[in-house]
């Protein structure tokens, strides 16, 4: 059954629509990030949640440089010595995708991001899928019309949860979340099939985990190269 699993997940991982695009998804912002000074701008990365992508490792203690935005702009910076990178984390502790929605013009939109990353599903188990959906939904409809590309993030790990479950609420979440990347034709980090493909070869979560539901460095770089797939 193990191998069965590991198999339904790979093809998962490598076949959604989100993923079938990732090489062509960014195509544009790709070549504009090999351009040269002086004819090159600011490329605006903006990444918008809830405390793990604010860079919480065991509270209140914020480990911003060892945080997946920061990670990936670190990697970006190697990949593309000529490009000018603002990272911009507008994710705050303890929110949801709700109290994020009603902020989204004031604190996401006014940054005018080239990419904009969403990560609240954690914290989204307290307001429900319908609300978490209406909020999701909005901020991407807002995004798309102002041609912002988007690449939602499914929940990393919850240790009270148990990853080799399929029917857990983090899973109710991460569907969700799948379907409306689909539905918009907008990016997609699948963050929880990436640790649950770790945990089903054996690894152990604690490896990746600095407290209940917060990644370590180690959780964050997995996050991360999820998200790097898109700029390769």
């Amino acid at each position: 059954m193990k191998f069965i699993y590991l198999i339904f997940l790979s093809i998962f991982l490598f076949t959604s629509p989100s993923s079938l695009s990732k090489s062509e998804y960014l195509k544009d912002l790709k070549v504009e990030l090999q351009t040269k000074w002086p004819e090159n701008r600011t490329i605006n990365l903006v990444f918008h949640g809830h405390s793990v992508p604010a860079g919480y490792f065991q509270t209140p203690v914020v480990n911003t440089l060892s945080s997946y935005p920061y990670l990936v702009l670190q990697e970006l910076k190697t990949q593309y010595p000529y490009a000018v990178i603002n990272v911009i984390n507008t994710s705050i502790g303890g929110e949801d995708s709700k109290s994020g929605e009603n902020r989204f013009e004031s604190d996401v939109l006014s940054h005018k991001p080239d990419v904009l990353f969403i990560d609240y599903a954690l914290n989204d188990r307290r307001i429900g899928l319908d609300s978490a959906k209406v909020a999701w939904e909005s901020m991407i409809q807002s995004a798309l019309a102002k041609d912002i590309k988007i690449i939602l993030l499914t929940p990393s790990p919850d240790k009270k949860l148990d990853l080799k479950e399929n029917n857990t609420v983090l899973d109710e979440h991460s569907n969700q979340i799948r379907q409306l990347s689909e539905k918009y034709e907008v990016g997609l980090v699948d963050s929880y099939a990436l640790f649950k493909k770790e945990i089903g070869s054996g690894a152990d979560l604690d490896n990746f985990m600095s407290q209940g539901n917060h990644p370590n460095e180690k959780g964050h770089a997995l996050i991360a190269k999820g998200i790097l797939g898109y700029f390769n």
